[in-house]
């Protein structure tokens, strides 16, 4: 019985590093913001696609679904929400694992996206995980490294209560802010300047990876007691990263609707 207590907390631990991401809020906020840079073209398919969702409502349905106990939702979406990439190390020198990553699960979605022969339902399940994923690869710790889980190892108390490094970073720092998704995507978008946007929007999730490994790096705490400095130090992190991760969901559908 013990051998079984403990097998079930090591795969327990395992995955929730690998179904973690932007809370709802933080995943919401970018497909609101990116609702802003659609193109015509791209709002129209999308309208086709989601009928009565917009973008904001489906990113979150790739973690709504993971409590669902198809072999799908359970193992093979798993890796589909971040990448591994060490300290020192960019995508390239990586690469995915036989399973997939979040940049392999782009390629698939965009490719089934822009089939003919895809059915409405493909075709959804697709623009969901599109969404949810550009946003994940927004937040540092999903440009994680397996030797922590992306943080979730860096046990830590955050106002005082328990936490880990990943969690504050999915919805802690976003959460304690008080404010709703819409409020906080009409706050974020009306402070991205045009010049930004335009700067921003590039397509390749490799880029975007590698600036979020980058990024992680300095993140860490030297206290396992996080309060008002660690937020005021990265709060403007949080907000840039959310606003980028807005417009590079508008860029990445409105490359594949063109």
């Amino acid at each position: 019985m013990k051998i079984k207590i403990i097998i079930f907390a090591a795969i327990s631990t395992l995955l929730s590093f690998q179904v973690l991401s932007w809370g709802k809020t933080g995943h919401r906020i970018t497909g609101a913001i990116a609702q802003w840079y659609l193109t015509p073209q791209a709002q129209a398919a999308i309208n086709d696609i989601l009928l009565n969702e917009d973008l904001a409502e489906a990113s979150t349905y790739p973690d709504e679904m993971r409590s669902n106990p198809s072999e799908f939702w359970k193992k093979t979406a798993s890796p589909w929400h971040y990448v591994n990439v060490h300290a020192g190390k960019k995508y390239g020198n990586v690469g995915a694992p036989p399973e997939g990553d979040a940049v392999t699960a782009l390629e698939k979605f965009a490719k089934q996206l822009k089939n003919p022969k895809s059915t409405l339902a493909e075709k959804q399940l697709a623009l969901k995980f599109i969404v949810h994923i550009v946003g994940d690869l927004h937040q540092p710790f999903h440009s994680g490294t397996n030797l922590d889980k992306g943080g979730n190892d860096i046990k830590l108390t955050f106002f005082w209560n328990k936490s880990n490094l990943h969690r504050v970073w999915d919805s802690g720092l976003i959460d304690r802010q008080k404010l709703s998704y819409s409020e906080w995507a009409t706050i974020l978008n009306r402070k991205i300047s045009a010049q930004q946007a335009k700067t921003w929007m590039t397509t390749d999730p490799i880029v975007w990876v590698d600036e979020s490994a980058k990024l992680r790096a300095s993140l860490y705490p030297d206290s396992d007691k996080l309060s008002w400095d660690y937020q005021y130090q990265n709060l403007p992190i949080v907000r840039q990263q959310l606003e980028m991760g807005g417009v590079r969901v508008a860029a990445y559908l409105n490359n594949i609707f063109k």
